[in-house]
């Protein structure tokens, strides 16, 4: 790509970030968007078909997430690679609160999103997967009991993270510091520890 290309396509999502996180997707505009980032709408086009495309490009390159974090099963500890993932997710989620929330009030937009997103490949389960996929790795090498549910934990973990991110932004507003990686340590540990292999030690 040029590099007058990149320097386009990084200046809307630049508009993008600010205009989401301030004013939400169920009512920041496209034309708006193109506004701030000084272009026109059919040049935001152009790069992003349609403001769900958007959306998840913020959501994957402007916003730290667990997608953004490469951990390998068999390398390292596993409650540190899973805390690891946990503050990834803890942050995603603060940031993200306040550019999604206002959806779950327009049943008709939220719909419209979730198709959306599923043509695009988004969607608040593939946090889930993420976790998901490492845990059952790390259980086919015995890192994990395989009584464990990964799916399961997955999804305590990710619910843990959300619900920890939206009570910081209930009480603190959008300026609200981050959890802290003792934040995410402790739930890590609440759910994981229990299911480690006793006869394994840390790390191994």
């Amino acid at each position: 790509m040029r590099r007058g290309d990149m320097s386009t396509r990084e200046r809307i999502l630049d508009a993008a970030e600010e205009i989401l996180r301030t004013r939400g997707v169920a009512v920041a505009t496209t034309k708006e968007i193109a506004l701030a980032a000084k272009v026109s709408e059919p040049t935001l086009y152009k790069y992003f078909d349609d403001k769900e495309r958007l959306l998840l490009a913020v959501l994957k390159e402007r916003l730290p997430g667990p997608a953004r974090l490469t951990v390998r099963p068999g390398v390292g500890d596993v409650e540190d690679n899973l805390a690891e993932l946990a503050h990834a997710a803890l942050t995603f989620y603060q940031q993200s609160i306040p550019m999604l929330g206002a959806l779950l009030a327009d049943p008709n937009r939220m719909a419209a999103h979730r198709v959306a997103m599923n043509r695009h490949g988004g969607g608040p389960d593939k946090a889930i997967a993420i976790f998901a996929n490492y845990l059952q790795a790390e259980q086919t090498i015995d890192r994990i009991s395989a009584d464990a549910d990964p799916s399961a934990i997955a999804s305590l973990l990710i619910g843990a993270c959300f619900h920890t991110a939206f009570l910081r932004y209930y009480s603190e507003g959008p300026d609200a510091t981050t959890a802290s990686r003792a934040s995410a340590e402790a739930l890590v540990q609440a759910v994981v520890r229990p299911l480690l292999p006793l006869t394994a030690p840390r790390g191994q």
